[in-house]
């Protein structure tokens, strides 16, 4: 579906994702015919987190435009990073996170570029195991 032409796309709906945030398509398989690559905005509302997920076989690279956000990842979610407006955090495949806006207020807003132009099919949500349990 690949064209020579140009295209420009303003999401004006969010959609609800799996890991239970609202997240603007921009760039993608459906709305221009991308094939490796994919745009688009999140929004993690003030005091709100991401269901804990992954990303099967592609990367994430995302910029934060408003907000505080600390994400927690590795199989047991216990390791954390801090990521403040005006910083890139890159996520590999398959690294377990979970997202969380530090503020009760302000929603947290991002860029997520990811290469994968059809990533919503390839996101997976994640449970910890509980070895006490």
């Amino acid at each position: 579906m690949m064209t020579n032409q140009l295209k420009i796309v303003r999401p004006v709906n969010p959609t609800e994702t799996q890991q239970n945030l609202p997240y603007f398509v921009g760039i993608s398989r459906d709305t221009v015919g991308a094939k490796h690559i994919s745009m688009n905005i999140v929004v993690i509302p003030a005091g709100a987190e991401a269901e804990p997920h992954y990303h099967v076989d592609y990367e994430t690279a995302i910029y934060l435009l408003k907000g505080r956000v600390e994400t927690r990842y590795g199989t047991d979610l216990s390791q954390t990073c801090l990521h403040l407006a005006g910083e890139f955090l890159y996520i590999p495949p398959g690294v377990p996170h979970q997202p969380r806006n530090l503020s009760d207020e302000e929603d947290a807003i991002a860029i997520v570029a990811r290469n994968d132009a059809n990533e919503r099919e390839n996101v997976r949500l994640y449970r910890v195991v509980d070895d006490n349990a």
